[in-house]
């Protein structure tokens, strides 16, 4: 059995929520692990991290991030925190030598995330990023279908990201609707995943041309504290400064070009995310409203070829950890897990994490290129050296 690893969650929204349930459920489908120790959790919202720690077992809470780095029981780090606190504590969790599950984007800017990956380098920590699709079963599939020449040449292929949860033109305004604290709006939140995607399925993003637009350009800052993405019906009313919707042209490194759309307003699409990889020779497709299922087109010759689904089976990724046959479905929580497993058994020298801050800052290098050519209007190259570790 592997050593217990002590571990704490600094933030506890939602995806705080995520990171615990994740960690709790390590035991049930990586037996082989150690279940880890939840030691404490962090929330600056008064009460949040007392409630969380009642709930599911935290051994003490605070309200105070860095009195966890002070704890020698905690060995491990989730920073599940809004996007303008990721630099800080993701630096602050890896030069005190703790081991870093950090969410996307990780910072506001490019430098932000190279800053944590620095920190994380200089530390030797273990470091895992929340680019959390790439573990579908299916996607990873998609991937080895993909590369071992299935469908042929890749030649062009297109990536979409579409929820609604910001169409309400009276949701509130909050951090995610500015620059300073929040940086890109749908491009970082939704962007990050889908430049991951086009990374892990088809290689790297060498040039891109794009637009972007805020559809709904004022909305009312609440008069007291508010959460997600709440209504509200008083306040002043106040400039959205970061975009809605957008869409780039990617041209690869290899020479297949890539559409990336995505939205935060998208009216009848709720976690509407997918690609569609078109090859000399064939195509798949992924949707993750039907995360176990492919569409795969092969066959003889290259016209009039139909679509066949073909579910991910137990040899596809992690799918054995969760369910024995194909068919059977696995949740967004089930990719928390896997990622939770990878994080801890790098700790324990007996695996690799699924993303890792190399990853981020590639990812948010090519979505300063997305911002500055929509800002331009003109093709921006994605600097390979930039991409590259330090």
């Amino acid at each position: 059995m592997m050593q217990q690893v002590g571990v704490a969650v600094i933030g506890f929204g939602w995806m705080g929520r995520a990171h615990t349930q994740a960690y709790d459920r390590v035991r049930h489908h990586y037996p082989d692990l150690a279940a880890p120790r939840l030691v404490a959790v962090a929330d600056p919202v008064p009460g949040r991290a007392a409630q969380a720690a009642a709930r599911f077992g935290f051994e003490r809470a605070t309200t105070d991030w860095r009195e966890l780095l002070d704890d020698p029981a905690v060995a491990a780090v989730s920073v599940t925190a809004p996007n303008f606190e990721h630099r800080e504590l993701g630096a602050a969790v890896a030069a005190s030598g703790r081991h870093l599950w950090i969410e996307k984007p990780v910072g506001v800017t490019a430098a932000d995330t190279r800053a944590v990956a620095a920190a994380a380098r200089a530390a030797g920590v273990v470091a895992a990023v929340g680019f959390n699709y790439r573990n579908v079963p299916a996607v990873l599939a998609a991937r080895e279908l993909v590369a071992g020449g299935r469908i042929g040449t890749v030649t062009h292929a297109s990536v979409r990201l579409l929820g609604d949860y910001a169409a309400d033109a009276g949701g509130a305004f909050t951090w995610r609707y500015e620059l300073e604290r929040a940086g890109h709006g749908v491009i970082g939140d939704l962007g990050s995943h889908g430049v991951d995607l086009v990374r892990f399925l088809l290689g790297e993003v060498a040039e891109v041309v794009a637009d972007g637009a805020v559809f709904i350009p004022r909305r009312r800052r609440p008069d007291g504290v508010t959460t997600g993405h709440a209504r509200a019906e008083t306040g002043r009313l106040v400039d959205v400064e970061n975009e809605d919707w957008s869409a780039a042209v990617l041209r690869l490194a290899s020479g297949a070009r890539v559409t990336l759309e995505v939205s935060r307003v998208a009216v009848g699409h709720q976690n509407d995310y997918g690609f569609r990889v078109h090859g000399t020779e064939g195509a798949v497709e992924w949707d993750f409203r039907r995360m176990g299922e492919l569409s795969v087109t092969r066959g003889d010759g290259v016209q009039d070829l139909p679509l066949a689904t073909v579910f991910a089976g137990p040899d596809a990724g992690d799918l054995a950890a969760f369910q024995p046959a194909p068919a059977i479905a696995m949740g967004y929580d089930d990719l928390k897990v896997i990622e939770a497993a990878g994080f801890l058994g790098a700790i324990a020298g007996s695996g690799a994490v699924t993303a890792t801050l190399d990853d981020a800052v590639a990812a948010a290098t090519v979505l300063d290129a997305i911002a500055a050519s929509a800002a331009e209007r003109r093709w921006v190259g994605v600097d390979a050296a930039a991409v590259a570790a330090p």
